[in-house]
């Protein structure tokens, strides 16, 4: 079999969401899986609407994620194409004029449901003469052209659905070119698919319906259809769908909020498949997960706690060598021994510079019992410290005092770090050291 080659095809009209990226993830990941090829082509026909920044911004968007297209293209820069695609169709009599104002097809469509007919286009262009054509351009209409369907049903075997058919009798004849000669999305998307030699379309499965008309269109055209796979869509946390309105939920956003590559890689993916939603830090190790009879077929949510849950398992577990030049940008220069002490308590990386500043300094110390903290000041011991001071310290403490448990814990932590919960004191007291410790047992921030 020869290798895949797929493609994720965004319109850059906005910033891509997370239901966008799950497209772009199971297209890139099954084509680094299988050693194919992934393609990036921007559906940027309507130039009015698309813009460069947007493009500029998905490109970084992939590359965030660890997927960057091994081959980029721009619909923009191939009308040539299509105009021949275009034409080959016209002269095989199955791209065909039409010359309705949208207010006569409405009133068609509302005429039909009305005697309980299907509201679909009835070809009536079809029966127009030469000499009829001719007089409605002569009045300036300027016709649409429509792809003639062949009435029957059209099957496939979808890598996730299954068997499918969609019965093209039910459909009305697409238009594929507007009045203006511009295009709409079908044409152009069969066009690439056939010159680019896609083998695999990956999609959500609102574009089912859309499947039996371009394998229609491929037929048409001498080329055998690529295999489908159509997954079901992300929602919202509380079933909303997702689109370009909904900024928070941008790759963009999602960034900037802190949150890590591979902790959406892992929830876009996974999600709503038989797999076990859990952080995957690497993306091959994600790729091998990808098994299409294995997603879902209905919508799954998308949870943004659940996100920023995975998001600090990775951390939890992330090394340091990760991280290290991130760090030293946010001015947490504690090296290795200060990330393996504190990883654990955060939700996101810049969390860290909180943790900086309680080993750092300056820190304003909770007392509440002077005398209990004036006796563990007094057995505080004399440097150097390392990983076994905190427990020979706290021995000592209630020897002395025969405060025990939380009793003795916390009125320390209070004490050293101003806060109620932290990281283990066993690993930051070292990291605070003996001139911050004393001074703050001695109640100044420090």
């Amino acid at each position: 079999m020869s290798k895949p080659i797929v493609r994720f095809a965004p319109s850059p009209t906005g910033l891509i969401h997370i239901g966008n990226t799950r497209v772009a993830l199971l297209n890139a990941l099954y084509a680094r899986r299988e050693g194919g090829t992934f393609i990036l082509r921007f559906d940027d026909t309507d130039l009015e609407r698309s813009k460069r920044e947007y493009a500029d911004a998905i490109e970084f968007d992939l590359r965030w994620l660890g997927v960057p297209p091994d081959v980029t293209v721009r619909q923009s820069e191939r009308f040539d194409l299509y105009d021949d695609v275009a034409e080959r169709l016209r002269i095989s009599g199955r791209l065909y004029a039409c010359y309705e104002t949208p207010e006569e097809l409405e009133f068609r469509r509302k005429r039909q449901l009305a005697r309980g007919l299907p509201p679909i286009y009835d070809r009536a262009a079809l029966k127009l003469t030469p000499a009829e054509k001719e007089k409605l351009e002569a009045e300036g209409r300027r016709p649409h052209w429509r792809f003639l369907l062949e009435h029957r049903v059209v099957p496939w075997t979808d890598m996730i659905r299954g068997d499918c058919h969609v019965d093209c009798a039910s459909l009305s004849d697409p238009v594929l070119v507007r009045e203006d000669g511009t295009y709409l999305y079908t044409l152009p998307s069969v066009a690439d698919d056939i010159e680019l030699k896609i083998s695999h379309v990956i999609r959500g499965e609102d574009h089912v319906t859309n499947t039996a008309v371009q394998i229609q269109i491929f037929e048409a055209l001498g080329a055998v259809p690529p295999i489908f796979a159509h997954h079901g869509l992300l929602t919202t946390a509380s079933g909303e769908g997702l689109s370009k309105r909904l900024g928070h939920l941008s790759l963009r956003s999602l960034r900037e909020a802190g949150l890590e590559p591979q902790a959406v890689a892992s929830l876009a993916v996974l999600v709503g498949s038989a797999e076990a939603v859990r952080p995957v830090a690497d993306v091959d190790k994600l790729a091998r997960l990808i098994d299409f009879s294995h997603i879902s077929r209905g919508p799954a949510k998308f949870d943004e706690h659940e996100l920023e849950q995975l998001n600090a398992r990775l951390i939890h577990e992330m090394p340091y060598a990760e991280v290290r030049e991130r760090l030293a940008s946010l001015g947490a220069n504690g090296g290795e021994t200060f990330w393996n002490a504190v990883r654990g308590n955060l939700g996101k990386v810049a969390d860290v510079a909180e943790w900086w500043k309680v080993v750092n300094g300056p820190v304003t110390p909770v007392i509440e019992d002077r005398a209990f903290i004036a006796a563990a000041a007094q057995a505080l011991p004399d440097g150097p410290w390392d990983a076994t001071t905190w427990k020979a310290w706290t021995e000592a403490v209630k020897a002395a005092t025969g405060v025990k448990g939380k009793a003795l814990f916390m009125p320390l932590r209070l004490a050293l770090t101003g806060l109620e919960h932290g990281p283990e004191l066993g690993a930051l007291l070292p990291l605070i050291g003996p001139d911050r410790a004393r001074a703050r047992l001695a109640g100044q921030a420090a």
